[in-house]
């Protein structure tokens, strides 16, 4: 779906150029995504660059005999640089991006990334400054994973997923989706958050935890 450059200027117009908004509206597309559905998956070859307005997407990695660990997520007004590198090198994923709120998003070639990187200053600073973005949050994952334990890496994760969806200190998931993107079993989950509610850290009820 094609939307209007009103739409374009409304959104970005702080971050793009006129001109640069001119060619995004002619050729990006408006989709919405819900919840569970795929941007990406390894092995396939990355054919769009998405640009998140509304919503959360996080990106996982996958080992060989398929556990996955999260990575980072991206939210409003931001994108993936996993999918700016395969376009510009021309590779196939390697991660997996997963929508975790409903999303809306502008989805653009990916051929035009390298053009506009030449061609518009403005498009160049959001490339850089994505991948400076994604590199502090890759490097926030392997402090948390080489230096906390799981029941602290369990209670940021709670954090960071309450912070996306603005549940207010409320967090509605389950304990095999969290055991899930930490790579473990839900069984260590579920005795970790049954101590963090004995230390009153958190609040359980049926797919719900509260941060107390």
């Amino acid at each position: 779906m094609q939307l209007n450059l009103d739409f374009y200027e409304a959104k970005f117009k702080d971050l793009f150029s006129h001109e640069l908004l001119v060619e995004m509206q002619e050729c990006g597309n408006y989709i919405k995504m819900e919840a569970g559905g795929y941007l990406m998956r390894p092995g396939g070859f990355v054919r769009f660059i998405p640009i998140i307005l509304e919503g959360s997407v996080k990106i996982m990695r996958q080992d060989p005999d398929g556990r996955e660990v999260l990575l980072y997520y991206i939210g409003g007004m931001d994108s993936c640089a996993m999918s700016l590198t395969c376009c510009t090198q021309g590779t196939i994923s390697e991660i997996i991006a997963q929508v975790e709120e409903p999303a809306k998003i502008i989805s653009l070639p990916y051929e035009k990334v390298e053009e506009w990187i030449c061609k518009y200053p403005s498009w160049r600073n959001f490339v850089f400054n994505t991948y400076q973005k994604r590199f502090e949050d890759m490097l926030e994952t392997i402090d948390c994973i080489a230096f906390n334990k799981l029941d602290q890496r369990l209670m940021s994760l709670i954090k960071k997923k309450i912070e996306l969806t603005g549940g207010k200190r409320i967090l509605y998931s389950t304990h095999e989706e969290l055991a899930h993107e930490l790579a473990t079993s839900r069984e260590v989950v579920s005795r970790l958050l049954k101590q963090l509610e004995k230390i009153d850290k958190v609040k359980l009820s049926r797919n719900k935890i509260e941060l107390l």
